[in-house]
């Protein structure tokens, strides 16, 4: 097979950092499902990290899942990680095979929410509360707003280059994002500052 793998510059400046957070929610069983998963460098660095789990990756596009099954080929994955899944968030419900489901304990997206519309903000919260149980986690990460701001000068020039790309994307304000959490069936368990001026939500499923 060709090789088809993309290289995003951003995974390996933050992937270290990510997995240190992943690695105390994560529990050692069960399966996680990465949302946009992009070139596939996250989904094989993080599988390489949990070898306990399953990492399913998914996208919507072609090139992408392209790009992530020939990393799982490169990084000799191919007995352990599923192929990545076409799913697009606002296509609800989501078409997860019923055996991956079942042993799903959390959902990961990752540098997904800015580069969307809205309307998938809230698809990613409409989908995984439909999918998740009381208890598991939905783990975000990426550049937020606080209290409608920037927390960082950086961030306000990415924003402004988001939008001349595409007026539906953009940096989400936090309060409205954890709004539709709370919708959803989620609780804001914890904020963590991260490099480069981002952060990661942990949110959880709450309890009936």
């Amino acid at each position: 097979m060709l090789d088809k793998r993309l290289f995003f510059s951003a995974t390996k400046r933050n992937r270290d950092f990510i997995g240190h957070e992943l690695s105390k929610i994560i529990i050692k069983d069960g399966l996680i499902l990465e949302i946009g998963s992009g070139s596939g460098e996250h989904g094989v660095f993080f599988q390489k990290c949990f070898p306990e789990i399953i990492w399913q990756t998914s996208d919507p596009e072609l090139l992408h899942r392209e790009s992530i099954f020939s990393w799982i080929e490169y990084e000799k994955l191919i007995k352990k990680m599923p192929k990545p899944l076409e799913l697009n968030v606002l296509n609800i419900p989501w078409k997860i095979p019923f055996e991956l489901a079942n042993f799903l304990q959390g959902i990961v997206s990752i540098n997904m929410i800015h580069v969307s519309p809205w309307a998938c903000t809230q698809a990613l919260f409409k989908g995984s509360g439909k999918l998740l149980s009381a208890g598991q986690f939905l783990f975000m990460y990426g550049p937020f707003k606080i209290g409608n701001k920037h927390i960082s000068q950086s961030n306000y020039f990415f924003d402004n280059s988001l939008k001349l790309q595409n007026d539906l994307w953009g940096i989400r304000n936090l309060e409205e994002v954890s709004e539709e959490a709370k919708k959803n069936g989620f609780f804001q368990e914890k904020i963590i500052r991260m490099p480069a001026n981002n952060l990661s939500i942990v949110y959880r499923k709450v309890f009936f």
